[in-house]
């Protein structure tokens, strides 16, 4: 029997996990979802770390050093963290190598809590870029107002970035613009551009939790069967449409001669990354997302679940190129129904922003909550 993750190849995309967890590397998981599954980079981002340090008994050993050297939550979680970057950066160097540094790649968050900092952020980007020192890192960088500068000028000084929580066209634009320009920037100085990586991270299924929801009030709202009826043909819809408009969009902005004059200096597509692809309603097939946005020069950071899910019965073709009239319909379909893809686009970069600064509260809370157990566990009784 074919594996379907290894067919994904033939098409141009890759798979990484979206995940980073000690425990995978220890047990030998990591490497066989290489090995045999050909996944091919690891994204980490505030969320993931937070359920792994709460629920992985293997950080308890280098917590209980750096308790003892009187490391702060956030100082252990760093440590924490590029300890486990390194690692699987490492592990994931061959893939590097062998694809001339396109691919191999993992990555590691600045802090949510920097996401309208512009200047913080490069502050940090730069001490994870240099402490970690690994040629295959990426450092994630939110695509906001204040963010994308911050992207330009990391890319400028040659760091790999990984730009993440974009949600709308004009966002993707706006990061395209940000490496195109960076790039020319190294190159009015005379700088290497061949070895430059970066990735936009356009989020998927968050898209059609917060729409459907919205269209499913205003089925709510209307008497009428007809209007009932088209606002149900729109859920489900709108995120594949808008992730496939993007794909359209990534292709003409990457084939003209500005990039092309890039390109002769050895310079690399940035590519999309379907980020938030898990399906998150149940009554969607489980690999919707994955199954329906396959294509060159792509990647798709996938759960451990929707890999095996994947793996199990995922049916493989070039999809992203599909319905593209129909997916530009459905997206002027929704602005006629009354719901605004600005506003909606917006909510979700700012609820995400706002979402992993949960997280990094709920894992400073985590490692103060080991910090006491472990602290007790030392304690003689009498």
């Amino acid at each position: 029997m074919t594996n379907p993750l290894l067919e994904l190849k033939a098409f141009g995309q890759s798979i990484w996990l979206d995940d980073i967890d000690r425990g995978q590397k220890r047990s030998g998981l990591f490497q066989r979802l290489i090995d045999q599954d050909g996944i091919s980079g690891a994204t980490g981002n505030p969320t993931i770390f937070e359920h792994s340090i709460s629920n992985d008994t293997s950080y308890d050993e280098q917590m209980q050093k750096l308790f003892a050297e009187g490391k702060s939550a956030q100082e252990t979680y760093e440590a924490l963290a590029m300890t486990d970057v390194k690692t699987v950066a490492d592990m994931l160097r061959p893939t590097y190598d062998q694809t001339v540094g396109q691919d191999g790649f993992v990555s590691i968050e600045v802090s949510p809590y920097l996401a309208h900092d512009t200047e913080a952020t490069l502050t940090e980007v730069r001490r994870f870029w240099h402490s970690i020192d690994r040629p295959n890192l990426m450092v994630k960088i939110p695509s906001t107002q204040e963010g994308v500068p911050a992207i330009r000028q990391a890319l400028s000084e040659g760091i790999n970035i990984n730009i993440t929580l974009i949600f709308s066209l004009d966002n993707y634009r706006q990061v395209v613009e940000a490496y195109l320009s960076a790039l020319e920037d190294r190159k009015a100085r005379d700088m290497e551009i061949s070895h430059i990586a970066s990735v936009a991270s356009f989020f998927v299924s968050r898209l059609d939790v917060l729409v459907d929801k919205l269209l499913e009030d205003k089925i709510k709202a209307t008497s009428s069967y007809a209007e009932q009826q088209q606002l149900r043909g729109l859920q489900g819809k709108i995120a594949i449409a808008n992730a496939r408009m993007v794909y359209q969009e990534f292709k003409q902005l990457f084939s003209g001669p500005r990039f092309g004059a890039l390109q002769k200096q050895g310079a690399h597509i940035q590519r999309p990354l379907w980020a938030s692809t898990s399906t998150k309603n149940p009554a969607y097939r489980d690999i919707l997302y994955a199954e329906e946005l396959i294509g060159p020069g792509t990647v798709d950071t996938m759960t451990l679940k929707t890999i095996e899910n994947f793996r199990d019965h995922g049916k493989v073709r070039l999809s992203v190129e599909d319905g593209i009239p129909l997916a530009g319909a459905e997206l002027a379909a929704l602005e006629s129904a009354g719901i605004s893809y600005d506003q909606v686009t917006q909510q979700l970069q700012d609820e995400g922003v706002q979402r992993f600064a949960d997280s990094f509260d709920k894992l400073f809370a985590c490692i103060e909550d080991k910090r006491k157990a472990l602290k007790e566990k030392t304690i003689p009784h009498s």
